[in-house]
């Protein structure tokens, strides 16, 4: 999809740019397959905030989403293809032989009327589900199970593609967006092609408003703070940080601290850093 500007009939405007929606069918969502969302704003169930810059935003029902693909063999005819509020991607609706309905994530290039399978002897075209051992390698894939049968958990944004790297014995290694290399067993199933509305990450938010309608708070400075409240607060006029390297409200260094804990059990199945080391 194509990316709509606007003429600068504010400051706002200017800069502002959204997605072109006219690729979308005009339908409403498949009332079977919504769920209410409850707002937390950020509190947990004792109402402290435990995540900031949470709230606010625009009513959303949750679309449920078959990340297991585990109607095999039966071929489901693409309906439509619909915007998702909850995820950057647009969704696909499938109908199945017996008619029943599943959203999917839509990938790259699928268009209304196609027919997608969820098998081992599917055909190498996108949408169609199948074990990673049957899938030849260097094939462009996305929605990677990491234990098999419990659904898709990788690659599942806008514009995301794996790619097959190699297969040893009875695991594969799989390049994943950010660069990494990992192992990801044969038996777990990937879904070909790339994630669709690849255009989604160059639009322009344009002003505050858009975000809070996404349900985000405004994030302050910890430098106009005081020295109670962050670790860069206090001082007269535009003050330093003062410390070697920028840190969190709770003193933890924001740049280039390591966080990932160093005896993570998934460390074996890492072939390649994402940074190369």
């Amino acid at each position: 999809m194509a990316i709509k500007t606007f003429n600068p009939t504010t400051p706002s405007r200017r800069n502002m740019t959204v997605m072109d929606y006219s690729g979308l069918s005009k339908v409403k969502p498949e009332k079977s397959l919504l769920e209410t969302l409850k707002k937390n704003s950020g509190r947990n169930s004792y109402g402290r905030i435990t995540v900031r810059h949470r709230g606010g935003g625009n009513k959303k029902k949750y679309r449920i989403i078959d990340f297991k693909r585990d109607k095999m063999d039966m071929p489901a005819t693409v309906l439509t293809i619909e915007y998702d509020p909850n995820r950057s991607a647009n969704i696909a609706l499938l109908e199945y032989e017996d008619k029943e309905r599943r959203y999917i994530i839509a990938p790259n290039g699928l268009k209304v009327g196609d027919v997608l399978y969820s098998s081992a002897t599917a055909d190498i075209k996108p949408g169609n589900c199948l074990p990673i051992a049957n899938i030849p390698l260097g094939t462009i894939i996305h929605n990677i199970e990491l234990y098999p049968g419990k659904g898709a958990q990788l690659v599942r944004s806008a514009g995301g593609a794996a790619q097959l790297m190699a297969k040893e014995g009875e695991a594969a290694q799989v390049r994943l967006p950010s660069g990494e290399v990992r192992y990801i067993r044969m038996n777990c199933t990937a879904t070909i092609g790339q994630v669709g509305n690849i255009d989604y990450e160059n639009v322009q938010i344009g002003k505050a408003g858009r975000t809070r309608h996404r349900g985000f708070r405004p994030t302050v400075r910890g430098s106009v703070m005081n020295p109670c409240d962050h670790p860069h607060g206090g001082g007269e006029g535009k003050s330093p940080i003062g410390r070697p390297s920028p840190v969190t409200p709770w003193g933890k260094p924001t740049m280039g601290y390591k966080t990932r804990k160093t005896k993570n059990r998934t460390d074996k199945q890492i072939v390649r850093r994402r940074n190369g080391k």
